[in-house]
């Protein structure tokens, strides 16, 4: 594996390994960095993930996989699909957070319940590591861009996990979604599966971007600072366009 893709397969990976030692909401209030977060999130969104979920539902229609077509939207369900799976983890961790903190006075998941949510994010992350292989014909400014949007996410994603899961998440949970993004990135490199199982993959990640997004990365309105989260969306939209 050479070029833009290792480099980025090796960032992202640290993002889970070590962003909580880097303790940014000292020099950088919550409230801003989340407002900023969110704004270029949300210029992903609009900019990134609804056209290519465009282009990605006019390839999946025209394939000639008889599983898909005889089904509509195909890749709006998958999206649909990948939202659902990930909101539905999101409510079992809070449950059982409220189980444990009743039952043992503990605010933390059960132990089934953090094996389950960190499977799933590790999924996940290797995932985005397969796809980083989709960067080759890129731009490097491009690159860095999917960069930035990415890793603002997996901070995100990264925050919500240790708060639900506290300290096994600390001690072995980032290490194995960790993991996850590299392995991803080198079957990325290892197994080439074709453009239609490329873009089913994508549209599921999507959906559970999307949810993210909207659940954790914007902030609500007595936590939030507009200037911030404009700045963010004008940011990473006006570098993307000149992408």
């Amino acid at each position: 594996m050479s070029g833009p893709g290792l480099v980025l397969a090796i960032g992202l990976a640290l993002i889970h390994a070590f962003v909580a030692k880097l303790n940014i909401f000292s020099f950088i209030p919550e409230f801003r960095w989340m407002s900023f977060a969110g704004g270029v999130s949300i210029g992903y969104v609009f900019l990134e993930i609804f056209p290519e979920l465009s282009h990605a539902q006019e390839a999946i229609e025209h394939s000639e996989i008889l599983a898909v077509a005889y089904v509509e939207n195909h890749v709006y369900l998958l999206s649909l699909l990948g939202l659902l799976v990930f909101y539905g983890l999101d409510i079992l961790a809070l449950k059982s957070r409220q189980h444990n903190r009743i039952k043992n006075n503990q605010d933390s998941t059960q132990h089934t319940v953090f094996w389950i949510h960190i499977v799933a994010f590790a999924v996940l992350n290797a995932i985005v590591g397969y796809l980083l292989q989709e960067l080759t014909n890129h731009t490097l400014l491009r690159c860095l861009l999917f960069f930035a949007a990415i890793a603002l996410h997996f901070f995100i994603i990264d925050h919500g996990l240790r708060e639900h899961h506290r300290a096994p998440y600390d001690k072995s949970g980032r290490w194995r979604v960790t993991a996850a993004s590299m392995v991803g990135a080198i079957a990325g490199r290892a197994l080439h599966l074709n453009e239609v199982a490329i873009l089913a993959v994508w549209s599921f990640l999507a959906g559970s971007i999307i949810l993210n997004i909207l659940k954790r990365e914007l902030p609500d309105e007595k936590q939030s600072c507009f200037l911030s989260f404009m700045g963010g969306a004008a940011l990473y939209t006006g570098l993307l366009m000149l992408a």
